[in-house]
């Protein structure tokens, strides 16, 4: 799932750890998160659009799978 905590996270001038304290979470998680190597549990998402005040599809792009 691809998302834009990066470039928002940037765009506050913070850097991974200082997001990371914020969210309480590790920097690791943070940093996993934005190369999209860990997915987010709906708990966290919740808290990272709540912290960038945004909507969670306006932060995580989901693709859809065609289900047949």
């Amino acid at each position: 799932m691809e998302n834009r905590v990066e470039e928002l996270r940037k765009q506050l001038g913070l850097n991974q750890e200082e997001l990371a304290k914020l969210l309480k979470v590790s920097r690791q998680t943070v940093s996993s998160i934005e190369t999209g190597k860990y997915n987010p549990s709906l708990e966290l998402a919740f808290a990272i659009s709540d912290f960038f005040g945004k909507q969670i599809e306006e932060i995580f792009i989901h693709e859809r799978e065609d289900f047949e």
